[in-house]
């Protein structure tokens, strides 16, 4: 019996030079249930979209639409895996390591990125 093991590709998030997001964005991404769900299934460890929408316990369609809003945010990174036969997947991981609020002239929001 062989093991495989797969082959990273790509790992990406879409915001890496602008990690602020508006008061409002933070609060409209946040304020869904099932965005929070979803980012503390990925905050608690790298999942597959699949596995991800086990542990927040939301349909897969829910999981990957909010994993895309918090990929799109610059919250969560993917990792495209590749695996024998052609198959591949992608792997979630949140990289957020703080987030503050500003309030001082309006509504602001800062993004800490893990390098």
């Amino acid at each position: 019996m062989s093991t495989h093991s797969p082959a990273r590709l790509e790992r990406r998030t879409d915001r890496t030079e602008d990690t602020t997001l508006s008061g409002t964005e933070l609060f409209e991404l946040f304020g869904d249930e099932y965005t929070r769900r979803v980012y503390r299934a990925v905050a608690a460890r790298p999942r597959s979209g699949r596995a991800v929408a086990e542990a927040a316990d939301v349909s897969r369609p829910t999981a990957y639409r909010r994993l895309n809003e918090l990929r799109d945010a610059g919250l969560v990174r993917t990792e495209m895996m590749i695996c024998d036969g052609g198959h591949h997947k992608e792997r979630y991981e949140a990289v957020a390591e703080s987030a503050a609020i500003s309030l001082d002239g309006g509504f602001e929001a800062t993004i800490d990125i893990a390098d």
